[in-house]
């Protein structure tokens, strides 16, 4: 079994990257995000502390969280950031483990791919075989968040200096895959990295 962490700047490509490791190599996906959003939901772990902590403000009719209005909360303050982060990143951890063991148990021989934006400092990381950094040139990034989520380049800019630095992801990575070309190229790149 091999467990791979994937990792990269917002807009470096990183769903296409899963998409290939999933219908080509049948990796089992865990999606970070996914995951602390289904924790945010009433019954989820999280829930309960972010409400108390951020207020009745943030809960919409149905009695889901309003995560537009919680971005704009902590996305203006780090100190608010750092209390979400403070409830939310313990409780993911915990359940991308549970998650593992899980697909371990079912399938001993199976290829497991993580995502996340902060993949790096999480408890689960520890268990990845390897972590692949996703590099995409700048300019790509920019045209395919305005193509696909029609972000201004003001959005963008805020969104990239927000996250690690391509110097912090590259550090980190065992394996960097440059997702700048055509989709043969990196098919290519991920070929050599695992073989067929």
């Amino acid at each position: 079994m091999k467990i791979i962490g994937i990792t990269g700047g917002v807009g470096s490509g990183k769903s296409e990257i899963l998409n290939i490791l999933e219908e080509e190599y049948g990796a089992k996906i865990i999606i970070a995000d996914q995951v602390a959003h289904r924790l945010m939901e009433p019954d989820g772990k999280s829930y309960e502390g972010i409400v108390r902590a951020f207020g009745k403000g943030i809960v919409k009719a149905d009695g889901f969280i309003d995560r537009e209005v919680l971005g704009s909360i902590v996305f203006c303050s780090e100190r608010k950031l750092r209390i979400l982060n403070e409830i939310t990143h313990k409780n993911v951890d915990e359940e991308i483990l549970r998650q593992m063991e899980a697909i371990k148990e079912m399938d001993p021989d199976s290829l497991i791919v993580c995502e996340a934006a902060l993949l790096v400092g999480a408890e689960y990381e520890k268990q990845f075989d390897q972590l692949w950094y996703i590099y995409t040139r700048e300019e790509i990034r920019f045209q395919r968040l305005k193509a696909s989520r029609g972000y201004s380049d003001r959005k963008i800019r805020q969104m990239i200096e927000s996250q690690k630095s391509e110097e912090e992801f590259k550090e980190a990575a065992t394996h960097v895959i440059d997702n700048s070309g055509e989709i043969e190229e990196t098919k290519r790149q991920i070929q050599e990295i695992l073989g067929k």
